[in-house]
């Protein structure tokens, strides 16, 4: 059973958001500042229009030419506040875009960063989908609210504040008129707030198990194929779409209600002020200009009234997404890394088991010692617990019991593959697996993702080592030719040995092979394996061989039987012996 990886708690997106801010402090004080200077403009507009209606409604016995004057100077005034208004708007809406492409591409990297350190025993656990959703699906939902929202928000709450000072301002008996039916719709708020997050929270989960659905089949579609389980995996996806679909439903239903609550709130302040304006004016206590001014306000809160639905919206959606993204980062580690030493020796284990649920062992009281540049061959049935030990001989996962030590270590007992660095660890093993992937980027990039500081001398050289210089010499620019997706397409061979040619660059001492060739079609199969043999040479290495000749070939053969190694010894000796690799010698001869 999956489980997923850990959502933040409303208090942790709020400190994260808030450490955001704090590292843009300039820019968002900008921002606010030229925005606020924007909502100032943006109001002073009525009051001036109101100031023209008290001149006119007074001018009775005043000189015309006088009036007229005037009338134009207000004219201008408003032309100028209208030609300000759209300058600092623009002004603020572009420092807004460019902070929030800043946080946005922070956001991401911090976000593939965590993901990248993650244990891979946590995202195993919690399953493709949760973690495909929260680096895509979920990272999308912010985007918006992120690159757009910063302006826009910042925008709608100036405005709706200087609205309403003014309106106060200008009329404190006409304002209430135009604040209290606002007021009306704060407890619709807060009812589509309370039912809006969660529903999105799940929303959002269930969208990352339809990604998991979907990923996972296409991933192992001839599996699916053999096995005729289509019908299956579609009735799995079906049964998702319709949870993700009565989800999107409820929430809809949410937006409805919220909907003509703020469109009710912002269609009666306007009403409710001309009829209350026309009330006191009957009794002198307001002015024409006032009733004027305060109704042109109201009919400004219309705008960012009925803006304030969708990024309301928007921002539950989005904070439902930021838990789910910052949750990544609250995995704890499953290691403390305290040495950064390199021994270059073999790893070993003594008395390892290993549970990926607690209470079942997959691995039993295991111990195996390596011998320095020896080809030992881990055989076994499907399901055996093979592959489970390279990934503790690799470091990938701790045992739950036992140790995997390489070197002596100061108490004589070596040091602890999960106390290594990150860094220790690549030099002292690395797990080559069936799956390798060329990123969207150069193919110099490509490489240097196993060594940062290598220069291009060191990354010509790995790709001799495989036997990649004939076609990376071919290519365009050469190293700095762009591969992947939106750049040359490189074969299935090729991509291998883009991969041999990091571990080349990493140079380990001990390297642990999940039969990394058995995905390709044969006529590649055998020249990515003489590729590999060119890595292989003085190293120790651990294979973990589905096909028995390549326990044939190796110096040693550990055989797993239901998470212990039962046999260990020479392939001519342990066929002698009529055991257990005997009888998988024989079952897989005669296939």
């Amino acid at each position: 059973m999956n489980r997923r990886l850990p959502v933040a708690d409303a208090v942790a997106v709020r400190r994260r958001a808030l450490e955001l801010i704090r590292e843009h402090k300039g820019a968002v004080a900008a921002v606010t500042t030229l925005q606020l200077l924007a909502a100032l403009a943006a109001v002073g507009i009525p009051r001036v229009l109101g100031d023209m209606v008290d001149l006119v409604a007074g001018a009775e016995g005043a000189a015309a030419a006088s009036v007229a004057g005037r009338l134009q100077g207000l004219i201008a005034v408003v032309i100028a506040l209208a030609i300000g208004n759209a300058v600092l708007t623009g002004c603020g809406e572009y420092l807004a875009r460019v902070l929030g492409e800043r946080v946005f591409a922070e956001l991401r990297e911090r976000l593939v960063g965590s993901a990248m350190h993650l244990p891979l025993s946590v995202v195993e656990s919690a399953g493709t989908g949760d973690l495909l959703g929260r680096t895509g699906r979920d990272l999308e939902s912010i985007r918006n609210v992120v690159q757009r929202g910063v302006s826009q928000i910042l925008v709608i709450v100036l405005t709706l504040l200087t609205i309403v000072v003014a309106a106060v301002i200008t009329s404190p008996r006409l304002s209430p008129a135009m604040i209290v039916p606002l007021l009306a719709v704060v407890p619709v708020w807060h009812w589509y707030l309370r039912h809006a997050v969660p529903a999105y929270r799940a929303m959002n989960a269930m969208w990352a198990e339809v990604d998991g659905v979907i990923a996972e089949t296409a991933d192992q579609a001839d599996t699916v194929d053999a096995h005729a389980l289509g019908a299956r995996r579609n009735r799995i996806l079906d049964r998702a779409t319709i949870e993700v679909w009565s989800t999107e439903q409820y929430t809809l239903w949410l937006r409805i209600v919220l909907l003509t609550a703020l469109g009710l709130g912002s269609f009666v302040p306007v009403i409710a002020v001309v009829a209350w304006g026309a009330w006191l004016a009957g009794r002198g206590a307001v002015t024409l200009g006032a009733i004027t001014t305060v109704a042109l306000y109201a009919i400004q809160l219309r705008t960012p009234v009925s803006e304030v639905t969708y990024w309301i919206d928007s921002l539950q959606s989005a904070g439902a997404a930021m838990s789910r993204i910052v949750g990544v980062e609250l995995v704890r580690p499953d290691r403390d890394a305290t040495s950064g030493a390199v021994t270059g020796r073999p790893p070993r284990a003594r008395g390892v088991s290993y549970a990926y649920r607690p209470g079942h062992d997959v691995l039993h009281d295991v111990d195996l010692e390596l011998i320095p540049g020896e080809r030992l061959a881990v055989v076994g049935p499907s399901g055996s617990g093979k592959s489970t030990l390279g990934r503790m001989l690799a470091g990938v996962h701790p045992p739950t019991r036992g140790r995997v030590t390489v070197g002596d270590g100061e108490d004589g007992d070596g040091i602890d593959l999960t106390a290594l660095t990150e860094d220790a660890l690549h030099r002292e093993v690395v797990l080559v697996t069936q799956e390798h992937h060329v990123f969207a980027c150069s193919l110099a990039d490509n490489l240097r993702l196993a060594r940062t500081d290598a220069t291009d001398a060191e990354l010509k050289r790995a790709l001799e080592v495989v036997g990649a210089d004939d076609w990376v010499g071919g290519l365009s620019d050469g190293l700095e030719t762009l591969v992947g997706a939106g750049g040359a397409q490189l074969t299935p061979g090729q991509a291998q040995q883009v991969a041999l040619a990091r571990i080349v660059l990493m140079d380990p001492a001990t390297l642990v092979l999940d039969e990394a060739t058995s995905l390709l079609d044969p006529s590649v199969a055998r020249s990515a394996e003489r590729s590999l043999d060119a890595v292989l040479a003085g190293r120790t290495v651990v294979a973990i061989a589905h096909r028995l000749d390549t326990a044939a070939a190796a110096d040693r053969v550990a055989v797993v039987i239901d998470g212990r190694i039962v046999e260990l010894g020479p392939h001519a000796e342990l066929l002698a012996a009529e055991g257990e690799y005997t009888r998988l010698w024989r079952a897989w001869a005669s296939r």
